[in-house]
C-alpha cells in the first residue's frame, strides 16, 4: 500500500532503475546530507534527490558536478543566476517554466515573487561557496 507524502517535507530519492524511495527525516544540514550520501552511495552519479521548496534568496552558490539539475518554478517568479565562462547570467523563471543547471555550473537564486520550485538534483557531490 502506498503512503501519501508532502514533497516539501519528505523528499524522494530516484535511484538506479525504477526506484523511488521516500527520504524520511530529511533536513538541510551537513549531517543529514552526509547520511543521505552514505545511504544511497551505491547509486553513484545516477541517483537524484527530488524536493519542493519555497523560493528564497540563496545565501550561497552551488554546483552539481555529478550531472544536470532540473529547476521547475511551480508558482511565483525567481531570478536564477548561473556563472558561465566567468560571467554571471541571470535567467527569470516563472510558474510552469524550468531551467537546467548543467554539470558543474555554479548557480544561485533571488526571489522576484514568492512561490515554490521543484528540484531534481544529482544526489551526491554538491559543492557550495559563499555568495
Amino acid at each position: 500500500m502506498s503512503t501519501v507524502h508532502d514533497l516539501s517535507a519528505t523528499p524522494v530519492h530516484l535511484g538506479l532503475g525504477p526506484v523511488a524511495v521516500p527520504v524520511e527525516d530529511f533536513a538541510w544540514s551537513a549531517e543529514a546530507l552526509t547520511a543521505y550520501d552514505d545511504r544511497f552511495a551505491s547509486d553513484g552519479d545516477e541517483g537524484r534527490l527530488v524536493t519542493v521548496g519555497d523560493i528564497t534568496d540563496w545565501q550561497v552558490w552551488e554546483r552539481h558536478p555529478a550531472g544536470d539539475e532540473l529547476v521547475v518554478c511551480l508558482s511565483g517568479r525567481v531570478r536564477l543566476v548561473q556563472e558561465v565562462d566567468g560571467e554571471e547570467v541571470a535567467i527569470e523563471v516563472g510558474a510552469g517554466e524550468y531551467v537546467v543547471n548543467g554539470p558543474g555550473v555554479w548557480h544561485t537564486a533571488d526571489v522576484i515573487e514568492p512561490g515554490q520550485s521543484l528540484f531534481i538534483t544529482p544526489g551526491r557531490g554538491t559543492d557550495h561557496r559563499p555568495r
